[in-house]
């Protein structure tokens, strides 16, 4: 049997995580450990190394954006879910540069919540591919060509297709190659990119220029 997803949930209205933690725990998902605020949620995420963070927004001493940020300079194997009440897409921009594999809003059922924390611990994106169409030309580009990365016509592929929001499945039909090959073209693109998920390889491809004119 795999071991169950470990989770560190930030919220600092106590009721809702407490709630929130007690529904997670189960199927799957471990809940290691649940905190309020940014100070306690790194050095959490540190102690405890959980595959997934799911963190409200809204915090007493910061927001989830520059948590995220601090989260992922120290555990950049750990992913974060960013826990809205909205999908402001200010914000949104700012999780992904931050480093986030995406969001999920607090009006969606416990069901939908678990399924994007499993998501996440798999390296898959948490934004739909028209939220994503949308955001991409909002982020802050350098047009730097791409330079020194070395990617593979195979892997510039695979790139194109993950900034449109393309899932495993599909971009293993639309390759015509297995979703095993998928995950390796996928998992040497990030090496190159020097990422830890699809979402940060799409936002730092998008800095960097690497890739075409979104249609």
């Amino acid at each position: 049997m795999s071991r169950p997803v470990r989770v560190l949930l930030c919220d600092d209205h106590e009721v809702f995580a407490e709630a929130l933690a007690s529904l997670l725990n189960t199927d799957g998902l471990e809940v290691v450990d649940v905190v309020g605020r940014v100070a306690d949620v790194v050095p959490a995420a540190i102690a405890r190394r959980p595959d997934v963070v799911l963190m409200d927004y809204e915090l007493p001493d910061g927001d989830g954006v520059s948590a995220c940020r601090a989260i992922k300079a120290v555990v950049p194997e750990t992913k974060v879910v960013l826990l809205t009440s909205n999908a402001d897409e200010d914000v949104l921009v700012a999780a992904i540069e931050a480093g986030a594999s995406g969001f999920v809003t607090k009006h969606k059922p416990a069901a939908e919540v678990m399924a994007a924390i499993r998501a996440a611990a798999g390296g898959e994106m948490l934004v739909s591919s028209d939220m994503l169409a949308r955001l991409l030309p909002r982020m802050n580009r350098q047009d730097r060509k791409g330079a020194g990365y070395d990617l593979t016509i195979r892997e510039m592929e695979v790139l194109e297709l993950l900034a449109e929001g393309t899932p495993n499945h599909e971009l293993a039909a639309r390759m015509g190659i297995s979703r095993n090959t998928v995950r390796n073209h996928v998992q040497n693109l990030l090496t190159k990119l020097g990422v830890h998920s699809r979402l940060e390889a799409v936002a730092l491809a998008t800095r960097e220029g690497l890739l075409r004119t979104r249609r």
